[in-house]
């Protein structure tokens, strides 16, 4: 595997552990729980009163959280991504982003992470939502590392912001240039196919396709999109207009989703072809680990290769 180690804690732990730093020195910090459990047993220290569990109630949630912004603090949601997404986004679109909040949604269990739970909690349609919304920012880091300095930067925006976290602890990436939102981190350079990927396990993806993809002669550039919305749409159509094809990979339905963006963005402005890897149309009948859903919807090194080669109009050597 390009990754090197699997971390001890996942995304939605590293968000917490920086949060809870961070709201005894920064007053308009207040964290709106759902009742998930992330919290328990955390020492909030002199922000224990800022530390608001309101109950499965996600509605209600994000009504409290624009009512606390109006009022200059700087709330953060927590919650599962499905039913940010879905349950509650009357109040997102209606209370939030209308207004222009700076609401912060950490939005855990996205994706299949939550995959032994069942198609209920999965969450494979949320960033197509959530990019529709006018005023949001939509951010999906890959690994420890990227998830802290991403929720840091997402504290300072001026109005809400949607992050995305998995469930489960997944491998760090290689290093790359520092991470900053808006700005696509260019992993790998080739001038032959872009893959541009979103989220944890796509991203190693498509690092794992890159080597498959060199050992038949095809150099692939590998960019980390870890902002959907605002996409940085300049670094990918600099790539793209080197290589002529662009595969995006995924956890996420292919409709509406990263890979819709990229082609939407893309087709205005360039002559590009745009191959999406993603999770099939349809709901996940199984329940089963991330990596293993993940594998079963096709979200692999050797499906991300595959498509590279076809648009390519390439097969593979045979050895």
């Amino acid at each position: 595997m390009t990754a090197t180690t699997l971390k001890t804690r996942s995304s939605r732990e590293v968000y917490r552990d920086v949060l809870v730093e961070l709201m005894p020195d920064d007053e308009r910090l207040v964290c709106l729980d759902s009742d998930t459990g992330l919290f328990g047993g955390v020492d909030f220290g002199e922000a224990a009163d800022r530390y608001l569990n309101l109950g499965i109630a996600e509605h209600t949630l994000m009504g409290a959280a624009a009512g606390l912004a109006k009022e200059g603090r700087v709330p953060v949601v927590n919650t599962m991504a499905a039913f940010a997404s879905t349950r509650a986004l009357e109040a997102v679109k209606v209370d939030i982003a209308l207004n222009n909040l700076p609401v912060r949604i950490a939005a855990t269990h996205s994706g299949v992470s939550g995959g032994h739970l069942g198609p209920t909690h999965h969450s494979l349609e949320d960033l197509a939502v959530m990019r529709n919304l006018p005023n949001m920012t939509v951010v999906v880091p890959a690994d420890e590392a990227t998830t802290d300095e991403l929720f840091r930067q997402a504290l300072a925006l001026p109005g809400p912001v949607y992050f995305r976290l998995g469930r489960n602890a997944t491998p760090d990436l290689p290093e790359g240039p520092p991470v900053r939102i808006g700005q696509a981190q260019i992993l790998r350079e080739g001038g032959d196919v872009t893959l541009a990927a979103c989220g944890p396990y796509p991203v190693l993806a498509a690092l794992d396709a890159a080597d498959l993809l060199e050992r038949d002669g095809i150099a692939a550039s590998v960019i980390h999109v870890h902002t959907v919305k605002p996409l940085d749409t300049a670094t990918l159509a600099a790539a793209a207009s080197t290589t002529g094809v662009v595969v995006t990979v995924e956890e996420h339905w292919r409709a509406g989703g990263f890979g819709a963006a990229v082609a939407e963005n893309l087709s205005e402005i360039l002559p590009v072809r745009v191959c999406r890897v993603a999770m099939p149309d349809a709901f996940v009948p199984v329940a089963g680990s991330q990596k293993y859903l993940l594998e079963r919807g096709g979200i692999t090194p050797q499906a991300v290769a595959a498509r590279a080669r076809t648009a390519l109009g390439r097969t593979r050597r045979s050895r």
